[in-house]
């Protein structure tokens, strides 16, 4: 089992995605777990305030490191009963990861990495970010992407999505094997060393769709006769003319 640990202020962001589809089977089926922490909780402030002005000046409010700190240290040192693989202490098989848009940028090839583990824990950055010092509490900096987003919470979404679809029993060997990051390399899982996309078209029904155009000529889009033939050989060597 991954257990997954969100740090966030808006806990109620995740409700919905993590509650659907493949991520809901995966924790129904015990092969994930999922825990949103609200950062409010490690505040004193009878305001829960969790965020300041920046020291010399500027535009917008950053978190503060103390509730961080401390969420961290809950998180890191408590036991969950419930989760016997998630062991007490920093030797376990776990990271600390911020969501920054400095980070490092997350490939396939660092979802494989993630999902050996046992327990990752997100900080989920908001406004113009965190307290420059929360970076050394942390294992690592990670980016979906070269933009600036208004929190880390989607970040940790599309991170947790693509790690659990990695983690055993969750999708099929078979179906991750014909995705267009496969596994074939035998060093880490994936081989990335190429740039054009590794799936072949698919096609359902119906054979012939029809459409009219802009100018209202009608047009009809068919699905490829090789895979209308039957024949498995064909249909396998024209597949692989996408692969390769």
């Amino acid at each position: 089992m991954i257990r997954f640990d969100i740090i966030t202020i808006f806990p109620d962001i995740f409700d919905s995605y993590f509650g659907t589809s493949i991520i809901k089977l995966a924790q129904q089926r015990k092969l994930i777990r999922i825990k949103v922490h609200d950062l409010r909780r490690w505040t004193d402030d009878k305001h829960k305030t969790v965020d300041g002005k920046s020291y010399g000046g500027g535009p917008g409010m950053i978190l503060k490191i103390e509730p961080i700190y401390k969420a961290l240290r809950t998180l890191r040192s408590k036991v969950f009963v419930r989760d016997r693989s998630v062991l007490k202490g920093k030797n376990q098989k776990s990271k600390v990861i911020l969501l920054t848009p400095g980070g490092k940028r997350f490939d396939q090839r660092m979802a494989g990495r993630l999902s050996k583990l046992k327990r990752i824990i997100f900080i989920c950055g908001r406004y113009e970010g965190v307290d420059q010092r929360v970076t050394k509490f942390v294992d690592e900096e990670i980016s979906i992407g070269p933009y600036v987003l208004t929190g880390g919470e989607i970040p940790a979404m599309i991170i947790v999505d693509a790690v659990t679809r990695l983690a055993p029993g969750v999708i099929k060997t078979k179906s991750l094997q014909e995705e267009t990051f496969s596994f074939d390399n035998k060093q880490d899982g994936f081989n990335l060393g190429f740039k054009t996309p590794r799936e072949y078209p698919q096609y359902t029904r119906p054979e012939v769709f029809t459409y009219k155009d802009k100018f209202g000529k009608i047009r009809r889009l068919k699905v490829p006769k090789v895979l209308l033939s039957g024949d498995h050989q064909r249909i396998k060597e024209w597949r692989e003319c996408f692969v390769h």
